[in-house]
């Protein structure tokens, strides 16, 4: 190349070198004098970290100030995602170094949890809170490891007394996404733990309380240098409920034990519920649901052996959920003998009985479908034959009341209806009306109806491809086909238009507690509390007031009535009696109470209930229920309770309310005493047999 066009050349060059200096000059000018401001608080920024202080969530106490549920503070694993260098080295080694301590928490846990976030990566994501100190040490000895973890402090939902009332209390867990995306106040993160059942969820807002936040300048490694400002958390508000902590102790504990003897005998007897309340107020002095709950359990990852306590393996069950289920108000049971002071009611209201006039018991019921009585009682009147749990006189004056006003004093104390308590996932129960059976078994009815017909059709279809090209066969198909479209027109026309409608065996069954009658617990207490205390349905609550961190009260909840039942006093009164005779000698839980001091009365009403579920011995397995108010004469609380395979509810459920009433009228303190609550099983004619013979109706539907 020629030299004269090099240095052409490398002119060119140089302007356009001075050119680009010139344009870096101008535009440094620029930033340097007009953006100067901007720029240097972008920089300050990136090395200062808003930094979450979370709040401490409010504690819960019971009635008289005994804690159960507070704080502490824990270690908490996080993972900064946009300190991370060589992300997927990180998660390895962290997973790696976890899986001594957790061995649930894996490579693909941690991915899964970064996902989870991964719209909100400027956030730490949250491993494991409540990590041990040895843990701590391990991750600082391996900090060359593991850019992008660290360990902070906060306070985390503890409950001192494991188990108790853990089903009232409910749980707290991680936030879910759907959750997060609901909360339109946005006091949340995608980390944070929030009430997932019983108080903790129904009160959330009141608990949670408001983070605070701390501004820290770190340096080019993200290590903090100083804190700058620090808005301090707000603590959420304190609750009181109205929980008995002495009386909670004692039913969980009789339940526990009771339901431990009983498996001897009765295997399947693991599951029982009960609840104490008070039948002036509405009060919840205690409740207990089993299998257990344990909250502190919930707080992270549940491990592969907790998760197979609360959710069994093998093919789920709906009629028997896992352990997380507080059956006190999310199950439902048949109530059994103990509804018959309802159909009683009923009869005395309408004028139907004199409480004295005489039923004569054979041992059966003598209209079909003859359902057996629980013996042979000769002739009843109404309290004989509450206090025998006579199945034929509550049948026959079932039948005199008629269905309308059986149904109707039912709903009148709230059965089939949700009580209103303040807990959260409450069930309706079912109290079966004429019209729901129609709808219900229409429903059936014509599903299976055009499950016969699409068998039909599939089967003259291969018919008839097989037989095609034979006239003649075909129109002897056709013909069959034809009467057998009839004939199953004919079986649905007929089934129905019975089993659509009301029939007399329906009634039958609803006055002695069985057939479709499904409760829940919450309402059968309540219902029994109307009748103690003269006919004022309660609305049922647990939180007895809410305080602020100030020692402030906020809220206090007051007695509300959410029905003055259109049931005569006396008929009420008459009932009353008629469930005191039941612990009088002669009754079916005399046995339970027979050590009473004579001015301490109980009124009660025990219950043997078929399980109604496929695969039982309807013969031999049932449920029991049970249910008492004392004193009589003023009283003053209420039970129920039900033990699944408990057999019947004298021999099980009855002796939990026992146990109870005795400790809380002081006739024995069972904090004090270890001794096994179950007595030898008393003399069958003591409990007028109930527990031998149980209502029997083939025509019931599986429950």
């Amino acid at each position: 190349m020629k030299p004269k066009t090099i240095q052409t050349r490398l002119k060119v060059y140089s302007f356009i070198v001075i050119a680009l200096l010139a344009v870096l000059g101008i535009r440094l000018a620029v930033v340097q004098l007009f953006h100067q401001q901007a720029y240097q608080t972008q920089a300050k920024e990136n090395r200062i970290r808003l930094v979450a202080v979370k709040a401490p969530r409010g504690e819960i106490y019971a009635r008289d100030g005994e804690i159960l549920a507070n704080n502490e503070l824990v270690y908490t694993l996080n993972l900064s995602y946009l300190g991370l260098k060589g992300q997927d080295n990180v998660v390895d080694n962290l997973a790696q170094l976890l899986q001594s301590y957790y061995p649930e928490v894996d490579k693909k846990y941690i991915e899964e949890k970064i996902n989870l976030q991964k719209y909100r990566l400027f956030e730490p994501v949250v491993i494991v809170r409540d990590i041990p100190w040895e843990l701590v040490v391990e991750i600082e000895e391996n900090r060359q490891t593991l850019p992008g973890v660290t360990i902070t402090v906060e306070p985390l939902r503890t409950y001192p007394e494991a188990t108790l009332a853990g089903h009232v209390l409910g749980y707290i867990h991680s936030i879910s996404a759907e959750e997060l995306a609901s909360n339109e106040e946005s006091k949340y993160s995608i980390n944070s733990l929030i009430g997932k059942s019983g108080i903790e969820k129904q009160y959330e807002k009141e608990l949670r309380g408001k983070d605070g936040a701390r501004r820290v300048e770190v340096d080019a490694n993200g290590r903090p240098i100083r804190e700058l400002m620090t808005l301090e958390p707000s603590p959420g508000n304190n609750l009181y409920l109205t929980l008995d902590m002495e009386l909670q102790k004692v039913l969980e504990k009789s339940m526990d034990q009771v339901l431990q003897q009983l498996q001897v005998r009765y295997p399947k007897a693991q599951v029982g519920s009960a609840v104490v309340i008070n039948v002036k107020t509405g009060e919840i002095l205690a409740m207990c649901s089993r299998p257990a709950l344990n909250p502190d359990d919930w707080k992270g990852k549940l491990s592969n052996e907790k998760a197979s306590y609360y959710y069994p393996p093998g093919k789920y069950d709906p009629m028997n959920p896992g352990a997380e289920t507080n059956r006190v108000i999310q199950d439902s049971y048949p109530p059994g003998s103990t509804f018959k002071p309802i159909t009683g009611m009923a009869a005395l209201d309408r004028g139907s009985v004199d409480p004295l006039s005489l039923v004569n018991c054979g041992g059966a019921y003598w209209i079909k479908p003859n359902i057996k009585c629980t013996g042979v009682h000769g002739n009843v009147n109404y309290y004989s034959g509450m206090a025998k749990s006579c199945n034929t006189y509550f049948q026959e004056i079932g039948r005199r009341a008629g269905k309308d006003n059986i149904i109707h004093v039912a709903r009148e104390f709230g059965l089939g209806s949700k009580s209103g308590i303040d807990l959260p996932d409450e069930s309706q129960g079912l109290l079966p009306t004429p019209q729901w059976k129609k709808e219900v078994n229409e429903i059936i009815l014509n599903q299976r109806y055009a499950a016969l017909l699409k068998r039909l059709e599939e089967k003259y279809d291969a018919l008839e491809q097989e037989a095609r090209g034979n006239q003649e066969e075909l129109e002897k198909l056709k013909q069959q086909k034809h009467k057998e479209r009839n004939q199953i027109d004919a079986e649905h026309d007929i089934r129905f238009r019975f089993d659509t409608n009301w029939q007399q065996y329906d009634t039958f069954n609803m006055s002695i507690g069985q057939g479709y009658n499904d409760y829940t617990v919450i309402q059968i207490v309540n219902y029994i509390a109307a009748i103690a205390n003269g006919g004022y349905l309660m609305r049922p609550y647990v939180m007895k007031s809410v305080v602020s961190n100030e020692d402030k009260t906020l809220k206090t909840v007051k007695p509300e009535v959410i029905n003055e039942v259109d049931v005569s006093p006396e008929s009420i009164a008459m009932t009353r009696r008629a469930m005191l005779a039941v612990t009088q000698p002669g009754g079916t839980a005399h046995f339970l109470f027979a050590h009473f001091p004579p001015e301490l009365q109980i009124a009660a009403k025990t219950g043997t209930v078929e399980t109604g579920r496929q695969g039982d011995n309807q013969k031999k397995e049932f449920h029991g229920v049970f249910v008492a108010f004392a004193p009589f004469d003023d009283p003053e609380i209420a039970f129920a309770g039900v033990i699944e395979y408990g057999y019947s509810g004298g021999v099980s459920v009855g002796y939990v309310a026992r146990d109870v009433l005795e400790h809380y009228f002081g006739i024995k303190d069972h904090l004090a005493d270890e001794k096994a609550p179950v007595e030898e099983e008393p003399d069958s004619t003591d409990q007028s047999n109930e527990n031998q013979a149980v209502e029997t109706d083939p025509t019931m539907r599986p429950r």
